[in-house]
């Protein structure tokens, strides 16, 4: 009896253990699919107050990789009080991204720290982390079936974050991802709080495929169940590579 518990308890474990390495491995599939190596684009950021009211803001962006770090400039071209406004990323394959910010109205170039990446980007209900892609090793998977979304049949993923440390700089506990089992594209990401309940869904559509066969979609739009608010990002130019060179990519070049 006690060497069929054990064996029992052995299969158990090992399944648990596939479970979690098929879900991280798809989430890897589905970061992939979408990932870029090179591009430019604009896009117009709206930003709705719960009372439906909006803001909206241009937005210019230019991402090249360079070796195991992806960087990412982006500038805001318009209203005339964000005007100036810059963001520089370094996204790692490997270790916490960095990022930088320059506020026009300071005059100052200052660094965005860890326990500022989950705060929003630019007064949307986007977040500064949502501007690059998450690192995997944060956090500990599980594939929870299937569910339809949006007419797609998607696989459902749980990702937890491993530490309070790490929940604590994400502000949520755990997210659930709508992965398209055909595609591996992400439709919907929702995310949720210490008491298991639902704080910001995430959505992406109007895909489009890319001359490398990679797709991008042409929007996001990020709710916030707390507040009421919600935010959207809406591509209008987009193109594939940049000739922009390393050095584009600086801290220096934020002010300019």
């Amino acid at each position: 009896m006690k060497k069929s518990i054990i064996i029992l308890s052995l299969i158990l474990l090992a399944s648990v253990y596939v479970n979690a390495q098929d879900a991280k491995g798809l989430m890897k599939k589905s970061s992939d699919a979408v990932s870029a190596d090179a591009m430019e684009m604009t896009s117009t950021l709206k930003i709705y107050d719960n009372k439906g009211n909006v803001r909206v803001r241009q937005v210019s962006n230019i991402t090249k990789k360079f070796g195991n770090v992806r960087k990412t400039m982006m500038k805001f071209l318009s209203p005339a009080d964000v005007r100036g406004t810059a963001m520089l990323i370094f996204d790692y394959d490997d270790k916490d991204d960095d990022m930088w910010v320059y506020l026009p109205s300071m005059k100052k170039t200052r660094r965005i720290v860890s326990s500022q990446k989950a705060s929003s980007f630019m007064g949307s209900e986007f977040s500064n982390s949502d501007m690059s892609s998450p690192n995997m090793d944060d956090f500990t998977y599980k594939l929870l079936g299937t569910e339809t979304v949006d007419g797609k049949v998607c696989h459902k993923i749980e990702s937890t974050c491993k530490t309070t440390e790490i929940a604590s700089v994400e502000k949520f506990v755990k997210k659930i991802t709508y992965i398209d089992k055909n595609n591996f594209l992400p439709y919907k990401t929702d995310f949720y709080d210490k008491d298991n309940k639902l704080i910001k869904t995430s959505s992406m559509s109007d895909y489009r495929k890319q001359t490398d066969g990679k797709h991008m979609a042409f929007n996001m739009t990020a709710v916030n169940h707390k507040n009421g608010r919600k935010s959207e990002i809406i591509i209008d130019e987009y193109k594939r590579g940049t000739d922009a060179a390393e050095n584009y990519f600086s801290t220096s070049n934020l002010e300019k």
